[in-house]
């Protein structure tokens, strides 16, 4: 008598693929740090560096945001320095990262500027700035092309304590919903939903209300009827994390392409690190970048197409192109807080003017 398996589901197999590729490259990260290390390492220290590094996403997902970054740099710091990962809320409440950072209490943060409370006039532009990108590769070109990387550190330079490191993209913004479909911007009004601060306050100019919560009662709150649903990621995340398991619906129209998250030290836990492990610290930074990029921007379409546990949504054409204009009034507002914040969405228009006129691939 034969075992007889029960088929996967499509989102199970595109999950399964994927979690595969998150074990070749954590493998693949030892191996490269097994290779350059061959002569066994004599700590003149007392001891190795210690760090705690707090991260704005839940265990589930920051198995894929965060910590193959955080196992290959161990590994490749080779007994000099440790990270100790931790989830949302573990140390200190999302909403007290910064704080928490800049006293020392912890030495690093992945987040963006607004889940955070960061105390800069850019802030509002961490996370999800509406329509601010289309694409993932929007927010890295953005960064080094089109001054954007300048102005972050121009900002947290003014600020005590705490270095900013750099920026990537995360996936795009949709909105998942429990039991009440979203077909018209009608529909969204009274919607309760746990999002990210800066598209939580666009979208609520049409009734939908941003709810904040800790990350690991999201799921149960969509339960038992205290959530209508979220507002904070994209169907990567909502598979993984069992959030579509919850949901019945999700609206296809997407507010941007790409989150803007960052990585931040305090200033003297980063000058306490020798130079080549702040270089090490960095390149695996870069390596968590180019992860989620392909985690995301394969897992989003296939995820959209094959995945079978939400229905999809759509707005009419005629009130997108409402949201839409309702955006660039948005911009301006944004931009007439400060000259800083007038700088960052100047860099969206031209940026968005230039892929415009290039067009395909671009838009």
């Amino acid at each position: 008598m034969t075992d007889q398996k029960k088929p996967q589901s499509p989102s199970e197999a595109i999950l399964a693929s994927r979690r595969n590729f998150l074990r070749q490259s954590v493998v693949g990260a030892g191996a490269v740090a097994g290779a350059t290390l061959a002569a066994p390492y004599v700590n003149a220290q007392s001891g190795p560096i210690k760090w705690r590094l707090q991260t704005y996403s839940g265990a589930p997902l920051g198995a894929h945001v965060i910590k193959p970054q955080i196992d290959a740099f161990n590994a490749a710091a080779n007994g000099e320095m440790e990270i100790e990962l931790y989830y949302a809320d573990q140390l200190v409440p999302t909403a007290d990262l910064f704080r928490a950072l800049q006293n020392g209490t912890i030495d690093a943060v992945q987040s963006d500027e607004a889940t955070m409370a960061s105390p800069v006039d850019i802030s509002v532009f961490g996370g999800y700035f509406p329509f601010a990108t289309r694409y993932s590769l929007d927010v890295a070109a953005l960064f080094q092309y089109y001054g954007l990387k300048e102005i972050w550190q121009e900002a947290y330079s003014e600020v005590e304590g705490v270095t900013w490191l750099s920026a990537g993209a995360w996936d795009p913004l949709h909105i998942f919903t429990v039991d009440k479909p979203i077909r018209s911007l009608a529909d969204m009004q009274g919607l309760r939903v746990f999002g990210v601060p800066t598209a939580g306050k666009f979208l609520s100019r049409y009734g939908l209300i941003p709810v904040t919560i800790p990350w690991d009662n999201v799921e149960v709150a969509m339960q038992t009827g205290e959530l209508d649903g979220v507002a904070w990621c994209g169907f990567t995340e909502a598979y993984e994390v069992g959030w579509a398991d919850v949901c019945k619906y999700a609206l296809s129209n997407s507010v941007t392409g790409a989150w803007f998250g960052s990585y931040f030290a305090n200033t003297a836990s980063w000058e306490k690190v020798p130079p080549h492990l702040q270089e090490l610290f960095k390149i695996t930074i870069d390596q968590s970048h180019y992860y989620r990029n392909v985690w995301y921007w394969g897992g989003e379409a296939k995820l959209r197409v094959e995945g079978e546990k939400m229905e999809l949504t759509s707005l009419p054409a005629e009130e997108w192109a409402q949201v839409l204009t309702d955006a660039n009034g948005f911009w301006d507002e944004t931009a007439a807080a400060s000259p800083r914040a007038a700088r960052v969405v100047e860099a969206f228009k031209k940026y968005a003017d230039t892929m415009t006129k290039a067009g395909y691939p671009y838009r």
